[in-house]
């Protein structure tokens, strides 16, 4: 007999810690056995959502459930306790006490009436209880089955057969079964005893009971379970409806923090997808597991549970050996967690018990199936997003090793997963999109508004009607009435009001003049806004962006009336694009386009805040504003898109808008190519194309889209209270940092526009002898990467501090490259170049040295005079024939150089790469190089300096020569 304990949530629980929260986890005990939640971080209202069973022995026995406070550093603080008593259970109606709020009790009774929060439970007794069928094998217990199969509720609930739609158990079977349970404590048997006799009360005597039970019909497992099968899609569709009925509107979940194992649009339905997937009668979980050669598989029916709250099944399969691991047995329990008819959510737990470490932890993996995009077909899409997580039952030191593990193992199975679904259901291509945007903003038309329908949307009001009859009337009694005579301070061309009713009339007549005026202007500016940016087309070639304004609900009203009269403004790069204003709107139509000129780098973030009109001399009011952040979303799911705003007003209201963004390439694919060369002239060193796995790898690291690349990477330390190992990395539009210390990540990135300013600080004993470069951010931004800021000023500034790099020069300027590259305006851009270049020239006339070698202590390793004039030992470096021959015979191979370009007045400077002959380097690494000639003081002689960067080569990416 088992007794299931839902420990759902807890409110109001102390704060045990000194930053005001606390770390409470749940401890249940019943007799020896013992069980523990999950650990939730810094909340007073946490929530677990996790289940425990029990076995029954006792009824006797009380469950102790204690809530505590998790300590790293010292025991565990105590928060609360409860006590359930099993026969309080077992006597409960139904054998259980269903979910409510119970409040926790101190462990001293002294203090009784301190409070220690409250905590929802789900307490009640298993009713798949296969012990009393085994002891019970008279004519009691048949009659029970027989009365249980026909039970209409049963039935319906177990809709593809529960896992009491195996054949009955034979009578040798129950007959050991009771002497192998035979010494069962005395307290459960009586209970049991007297749990039949109040069932089987309803006959009128013993004798009668079995003639009753005989007019019932006899229908077996076996037909009832075989009818079930036939109608397992059916009983699934009512269970989806059920739960899509219950549904309250919750939001869907995020995303696992283990990483996110698939990400893809299907030309599917949402429900669809959801019934290829999970329904009974799909034949795909079947085709998966003889694609990863798994074994056995036994899927149980779906079945409501904790009253119908949530709806699960078991799914097990005996998984396929590998190299390391024989096979196992996995056992998978799904769950819905959200089900309203558009989106779904299903949470499945995987245990496998009989591997090394199995009893301490499981895989949770998420699924999420989400509306997609609109297709330009006219069809359905549906997006799926699945991801997963570790969940460690008991600490354990090979947590690492079993996270890497499973990370493998899952990312081997989801591809055979995505394998098998693309050749099932037909993915969305993001190209089809930018194919079709065209024919998607074909269908959006603005709607025309004349002058004299402005005017009437705008004049047609209470204002205007009650100032044109106020004047009317004045106009007219002043025609009626005879002229006054002059008196009080009054003189010939200055009347004033003669008692205090006509003094308030003249102020009601101005003041109302004045609101006339108002409008009068408001509408002017109106007139000449009304064109907005809408159809003016961009021009030039490379990323345009497209932005199609659909309409805004719930937009705050900041006048009486109840409306505003709102428009939006668009910024992207330094440039706007305002729409036109919609009068007296909370929901405003717009099907507006808007285009911005191409860009040379592909945007990183689109601005737009709403605001109210108020006339040509008064400001705005905002109504809302939001970010898009391209890097941080796909391109293809915003072509359809609801945008949430954010501010005072616009959260209160809920105000969002209807956008359609497009982001397209117009220079072809060589666009990694030419944006690389550009670096390199900045950069002064040769930067390979990375190859598509290294940039879909960084993709992955850091969560970002496809059109996104890796410029290089370095090793260097992340100063905060430590110095921390890392790389960061650099792209076009982020800086990123990620480090893996003992199995604890820290990883951040933030945009080349989120940066205010970068300095270098000269070497000191605290950075270990290396120059520390410092990024600081605008006030406000990158919070998401606060994790890694050293300090934070009090205007909200984030300061990061990198150090310790291997090839300093060369990180520094990469880095102030991108930058200037992507967040100075024109007039920071040439304040820099003036500054470097008066750096570059004091150095050159003091050192003569070249990319940052004056720190570099060179040695002589050859040295002779010989019988040939100067000019033809320049042959060497002149990218002849004589070069390409000397560099041969020398062990490079497809030697290749660039042309000599003047860095400034006496400099020239140039690009070389080569790979080595196997007699040179058995690694056959290559080597990029940057060279600067200039003549010598007296002019009879050359001075060339040479840099010369290993790849490929074991630590090459350590040193330079």
């Amino acid at each position: 007999m088992k007794l299931i304990v839902g420990v759902i949530e807890a409110r109001n629980i102390p704060a045990m810690d000194v930053n005001g929260f606390s770390d409470p986890y749940v401890k249940l005990q019943l007799g020896k056995q013992r069980h523990k939640t999950k650990v939730v971080k810094k909340t007073l209202n946490p929530s677990w959502g996790e289940e425990f069973s029990f076995k029954v022995e006792d009824l006797n026995e009380e469950l102790l459930i204690t809530v505590l406070d998790e300590d790293k550093y010292f025991n565990d603080d105590f928060v609360g306790q409860l006590k359930v008593s099993v026969s309080q259970v077992f006597d409960a109606h139904n054998k259980s006490l269903g979910t409510v709020w119970y409040s926790l009790h101190p462990r001293n009774k002294k203090l009784k009436n301190k409070e220690c929060g409250e905590i929802l439970l789900n307490i009640y007794f298993s009713q798949n209880n296969s012990y009393l069928d085994s002891t019970y094998n008279g004519d009691h217990a048949s009659a029970l089955r027989k009365h249980e199969d026909m039970d209409v509720k049963d039935i319906s609930r177990s809709f593809s057969g529960s896992s009491s739609s195996s054949s009955p158990p034979r009578l040798d079977d129950n007959v050991s079964s009771k002497e192998e349970k035979s010494s069962a404590q005395k307290s459960l048997a009586g209970r049991i005893t007297q749990m039949f006799n109040r069932n089987f009360d309803i006959g009128p005597t013993t004798s009668t009971r079995g003639n009753d039970l005989m007019e019932i019909p006899e229908i077996s497992r076996a037909d009832v379970f075989d009818n079930k099968s036939d109608d397992q899609s059916s009983s699934f569709e009512e269970a989806m409806e059920a739960l899509c009925s219950r549904d309250q509107g919750s939001e869907i979940p995020s995303n696992l923090p283990g990483g996110v194992l698939l990400d893809q649009l299907y030309v599917i339905a949402p429900k669809e997808l959801n019934f290829l997937l999970f329904s009974p009668d799909s034949s795909f979980p079947r085709s998966l597991a003889e694609v990863q050669g798994s074994t056995d598989p036994q899927i149980g029916p779906w079945k409501f549970e904790n009253g119908g709250e949530s709806l699960k099944r078991i799914y097990s399969y005996v998984r396929a050996p590998t190299k390391l691991i024989k096979a196992v047995k996995a056992t998978e329990e799904q769950t819905y967690i959200k089900a309203d008819g558009k989106t779904f959510a299903v949470l499945a737990s995987v245990s496998t018990p009989d591997v090394m470490y199995g009893s301490t932890f499981k895989v949770e993996v998420l699924y999420c199936i989400s509306p997609g995009p609109e297709l330009p077909s006219g069809k359905e899409s549906s997006h799926l997003v699945i991801s997963w997580r570790m969940n460690f039952l008991q600490s354990t030191l090979m947590k690492s090793m079993i996270e890497n593990g499973a990370r493998q193992g899952l990312k081997e199975s989801f591809e055979q997963f995505t394998t098998l679904l693309e050749q099932t259901i037909k993915p969305v291509d993001s190209k089809d999109f930018g194919l079709n945007k065209e024919q998607i903003l074909g269908s959006l038309q603005a709607e025309p508004q004349s002058d004299w329908k402005l005017a009437v949307q705008y004049f047609a009001n209470f204002t205007m009607v009650s100032t044109v009859f106020m004047s009317l009337y004045v106009i007219v009694h002043i025609c009626l009435a005879a002229p006054s005579t002059i008196q009080g301070l009054e003189f010939l061309g200055l009347d004033l009001p003669d008692s205090i009713g006509e003094f308030i009339v003249c102020g009601i007549l101005v003041l109302q003049g004045e609101r006339v005026l108002q409008l009068i202007s408001r509408f002017m500016r109106a007139r000449v806004q009304k064109g907005s940016d809408h159809g003016v087309k961009a021009q030039g070639d490379g990323w345009l962006l497209t932005v199609a304004l659909i309409e805004g609900s719930n937009l705050a009203a900041v006048d009486s009336s109840g409306y505003c009269d709102p428009y939006v403004v668009f910024t992207c790069n330094g440039k706007t694009r305002t729409s036109s204003i919609k009068y007296q709107k909370s929901a405003p139509q717009w099907n507006e386009i808007f285009e911005f000129d191409a860009m040379k780098e592909p945007p990183s973030v689109l601005d737009l805040e709403v605001f109210d009109f108020d006339g040509p001399f008064d400001e705005a009011t905002s109504l809302g504003h939001a970010e898009v952040n391209f890097v941080r979303s796909n391109i293809s799911d915003l072509a359809d898109v609801w945008v949430p705003l954010h501010g005072k007003l616009a959260q209160a209201c809920q105000s969002k808008l209807h956008l359609r963004i497009f982001v397209e390439n117009t220079r072809g694919g060589n666009v990694v190519t030419e944006y690389l060369r550009k670096m390199e002239k900045e950069v002064g060193k040769k930067i390979n194309v990375r190859s598509p796995q290294t940039n879909s790898a960084f993709q992955k690291l850091f969560g970002l889209p496809p059109e996104e690349f890796l410029i290089n990477d370095f090793t260097c330390h992340l100063k905060r209270k430590m110095p921390l190992q890392g790389r960061l990395f650099l792209s076009p539009r982020i800086i990123g940092f990620h480090a893996n210390l003992f199995g604890h990540k820290t990883k951040f990135f933030f945009l080349w526009e989120d940066i205010e300013d970068i300095q270098v600080l000269p070497p000191t004993l605290a950075s270990m002898g290396s120059p520390v470069i410092v990024v600081t951010l605008r006030p406000g931004r990158g919070m998401d990467a606060r994790h890694g800021a050293k300090t934070r000023d009090e205007e909200g500034r984030l300061k990061f501090h990198y150090q310790s790099f291997v090839s300093f020069n060369v990180a520094y300027r990469t880095i102030m490259a991108l930058w200037k590259a992507r967040a100075l305006s024109p007039e920071q851009k040439v304040q820099i170049v003036e500054e470097e270049s008066e750096a570059k020239s004091l150095q050159s006339d003091e050192s003569g040295s070249f990319l940052g070698l004056e720190d570099v202590s060179m040695s002589e390793v050859y040295s002779c005079a010989l019988p040939v004039p100067t000019g033809f030992c320049m042959e060497l470096f002149s990218g002849g024939e004589l070069e390409y021959k000397a560099m041969k015979k020398a062990g490079g191979l497809d030697y290749s150089c660039t042309p000599w370009e003047p860095e400034n007045v006496d400099a020239y400077e140039r690009q070389i790469c080569y790979k080595f002959d196997k007699r040179v380097s058995r690694y056959r690494g290559e080597m990029t190089s940057t060279q600067q000639k200039s003549q010598l003081p007296n002019k009879n002689g050359w001075h060339i300096e040479e840099v010369m960067t290993l790849q490929g080569v074991p630590l090459g990416d350590y040193f330079n020569v």
